[in-house]
């Protein structure tokens, strides 16, 4: 499996929703057992598990150990569905804004790590570190300001004004879509672990590398969100 296909969770977390779409089932009503789906839809009881956890902190299903696994809302499975909470329906669906940060923020990566100044690599490496303590002290708005910020200046960074102004127009859907995956706090750290993985790329200035790690990490808080896109093949 190359870089930019699906991981298994999310395949399963897809194949999951459609299943209560397409059978019709109802908030209360049970799932099969976790055998069960894992056989049916063909994958490991691990990724399986990996996906229901991404579906509950949702609010779409309610594991209940020793009982099994209940739909609590119904489910969809159209492109332009609303996550919980997203106050910018009318304007773009989560999935649209997590595939405009793939390609811009990825794209400008790739030019940030041959143009980044030392000094602005400085202040990335503070942005990390402070995101790290916000982290831990399970400050998860100033995470998400933190998180917005650190991509906001590696556009800055790569001198691209019209991707900038793009951010800038639609800042406040930006950093909604950059709160979106600490709904699970068990992995919010993974949002940092990503950045350092990104800063890294950026401080050898390597460019392919850099560019390859944002947009690992714009599909990962996505699927954090319990979204999952399909990317272009490289060519």
């Amino acid at each position: 499996m190359n870089s930019i296909s699906r991981a298994v969770p999310e395949v399963a977390l897809q194949a999951i929703r459609k299943l209560i779409a397409e059978q019709g089932i109802g908030p209360g009503d049970a799932l099969p057992s976790q055998r069960d789906l894992a056989m049916q839809l063909g994958v490991s009881r691990a990724s399986l598990r990996e996906a229901l956890s991404s579906l509950s902190a949702l609010g779409m299903i309610s594991v209940q150990p020793g009982k099994g696994v209940f739909v609590q809302s119904l489910v969809e499975v159209s492109r332009n569905e609303s996550t919980p909470g997203w106050p910018f329906a009318a304007q773009a669906s989560p999935m649209d804004i997590f595939q405009l940060r793939y390609a811009l923020e990825g794209f400008a990566a790739g030019i940030a790590a041959v143009t980044l100044t030392p000094g602005e690599l400085d202040v990335l490496e503070d942005n990390v570190e402070a995101m790290r303590c916000e982290l831990k002290s399970g400050h998860f708005d100033a995470a998400a300001r933190l998180d917005f910020e650190f991509h906001r200046r590696i556009l800055l960074a790569s001198g691209n004004q019209a991707m900038l102004s793009i951010l800038t127009a639609s800042a406040e859907i930006f950093l909604e879509s950059q709160k979106l995956p600490f709904i699970r706090a068990e992995r919010a750290m993974e949002t940092w672990q990503e950045h350092r993985k990104i800063l890294r790329a950026l401080a050898r200035r390597a460019s392919g590398p850099a560019q390859k790690a944002m947009q690992e990490h714009v599909r990962n808080a996505a699927l954090r969100t319990g979204i999952a896109f399909v990317a272009p093949a490289a060519s």
